[in-house]
């Protein structure tokens, strides 16, 4: 048997001027990500086979790469004749799942909210395309533990600014952050006509509206076995949709118990983080972003630069994974930066490096859960104010036993405390 010199097929190898930029610009991310205080963790490539194939990363548990066991156990998979029995693990093809088994398996020694920073390769058996591989590196930040809109805000915050520190370097000025709520589009498929156990399946389809438009997506409504009456119920509710910084004109359309208080959130999620990132970066409510992981439990979004056609950056609330593991739900949110993406954006302009960039200071803005809408927003001010000076600052939600919290921030690295209380 011959020896091959390329790379498996949607994999790559990176020369040393490729480690340069790449270093460059993970560099970047995590000083910027430290300066809104998320701490580094690191996990395992590999996960047990079930956690990977729990019916929450949608299309994705049909890319795994999955790793037959080994040795007597193989052996024994084999003598039964079940092929599930063969295999025991699996790559991992995303971040969140294996950061939400890491949550259950140490909650008790980690501060809360937690908020975790998470740098790695992920595997997908996907179609390889110019700046989409088998193999590919993450950049996640989640926190966990928070209930307040204040998590949503922070990571559309903070991803923001790292996007615009890095694409910056291609003369990249301008990104739209695109925002919506599940609950939104499953009030939207029930309104159709679709059945609770239906819902999944639909929004999996419209997910891939930008891809193939209204008649593609119906077509594949029809093929799946919804029938035209409810196939065109459920697109007319998204034709014509506006996009904005309001989203309460589409859950008028809508018209379901329960949305009035879900779109005054994402408004306030909106309206908050725009006026925290740079010049150029828009927050707006999209009605038919989706995301396709079927783990999304309340906000999610998007992260698209014009005319490239493809997402940079993605994420949402995920409230009910890690109770998968531990059997109690925990409050969940996280951000992804498709790395290489944005490694293949950076080439094409030119870009070979982003020098150095330095960080320092550490303090905390603890917000008393009594405080109004204009307390939270000077306070979301003044703590972007002093990272733009370099520091490194979180905004948390104030905990009840305040000197705890402060004794673990502290133990975090912490120095400084702003608490905002309400008037």
């Amino acid at each position: 048997m011959s020896f091959s010199k390329k790379p498996v097929k949607g994999m790559t190898d990176f020369p040393p001027a490729d480690m340069r930029l790449r270093e460059s610009v993970l560099a970047e991310i995590k000083r910027t990500y430290a300066q809104y205080g998320f701490a580094q963790i690191e996990t395992p490539c590999m996960e047990h086979i079930g956690n990977l194939t729990s019916k929450q990363g949608g299309d994705n548990e049909k890319l795994i790469f999955k790793v037959q066991k080994r040795g007597a156990a193989l052996a024994r998979a084999w003598e039964s004749g079940d092929r599930d029995e063969l295999v025991d693990n699996g790559l991992r093809y995303d971040l969140t799942v294996p950061l939400a088994r890491f949550y259950a398996n140490n909650k008790e020694q980690l501060p809360s909210p937690f908020r975790a920073l998470q740098i790695g390769p992920v595997w997908r058996a996907d179609q390889p395309a110019k700046g989409r591989f088998r193999q590919f590196v993450q950049c996640d930040i989640d926190v966990l533990g928070d209930a307040t809109n204040l998590a949503e805000i922070e990571l559309i915050t903070a991803t923001s600014k790292a996007l615009s520190r890095v694409l910056s370097a291609a003369g990249i000025k301008e990104f739209t952050v695109n925002v919506n709520d599940r609950r939104i589009l499953q009030a939207a498929a029930l309104r159709a006509g679709f059945a609770e156990d239906e819902v999944g399946s639909a929004l999996i389809t419209l997910d891939k509206l930008d891809k193939i438009g209204f008649d593609g997506v119906r077509a594949e409504l029809l093929e799946n076995g919804t029938s035209e009456q409810v196939a065109d119920a459920y697109l007319d509710l998204f034709r014509d949709a506006k996009r904005g910084t309001f989203s309460a004109a589409f859950c008028n359309r809508v018209d379901a118990d329960g949305l009035e208080g879900i779109s005054q959130n994402l408004d306030a999620i909106i309206a908050a983080a725009a006026t925290l990132t740079d010049e150029g970066v828009y927050v707006e409510f999209n009605p038919t972003l989706v995301r396709g992981m079927g783990y999304y439990t309340g906000p999610i979004f998007e992260v698209t630069v014009d005319g490239l056609g493809i997402s940079i950056a993605g994420g949402g609330r995920y409230d009910e994974m890690i109770g998968k593991f531990s059997g109690e739900n925990v409050c969940a949110c996280g951000f992804s930066i498709g790395f290489e993406r944005i490694i293949t954006m950076l080439k094409d302009a030119g870009v070979t490096s982003l020098g150095e960039a330095h960080d320092e200071g550490a303090v905390a803005f603890l917000i008393d859960g009594k405080t109004i809408t204009w307390q939270r927003r000077e306070a979301l001010k003044q703590a972007q104010e002093l990272r733009d000076q370099g520091r490194c600052v979180a905004v948390l939600p104030m905990r009840k036993n305040m000197k705890r919290q402060i004794q673990t921030l502290e133990a975090e690295g912490f120095t400084e405390f702003v608490k905002v209380y309400a008037d």
